[in-house]
């Protein structure tokens, strides 16, 4: 039977989580999208994933992601939300657990990047 699925981006964060949560050192996450591979460069630039391999099996393509043990949470904000920039803090406020604490990866027109990033943009 063939499953498909609504949201690949939510399906790996969410996959990633779950290994974290029972300690697994490792994780394969499929399908792949470029989407998914800029949040794992974020994740791993920031120190909470270790490293990612990408599998290119001629199909959908597979990621195998080396965890470490520092990440708490991740997940996916569905819908996508159209947002002005000053609404930004809202949002950070709202879904981060206090101020130093935790990165928002955020999708816009000039590519996929972090708050701080957004902000110096």
């Amino acid at each position: 039977a063939v499953v498909s699925t609504q949201s690949t981006g939510n399906d790996a964060l969410k996959s990633i989580y779950n290994a974290e949560k029972r300690g697994k050192r490792q994780v394969m996450i499929r399908p792949s999208s470029k989407v998914i591979i800029k949040c794992l460069t974020g994740m791993r630039k920031h120190g909470y994933i270790d490293e990612f391999e990408v599998v290119d099996d001629h199909r959908a393509g597979k990621i195998v992601v080396m965890l470490n043990g520092r990440l708490n949470k991740c997940g996916v904000i569905s819908p996508r939300f159209d947002e002005c920039v000053s609404d930004i803090e809202k949002w950070t406020t709202n879904l981060l657990p206090s101020r130093q604490f935790g990165k928002l990866v955020l999708t816009t027109s000039s590519g996929i990047m972090d708050l701080e990033e957004d902000r110096r943009y």
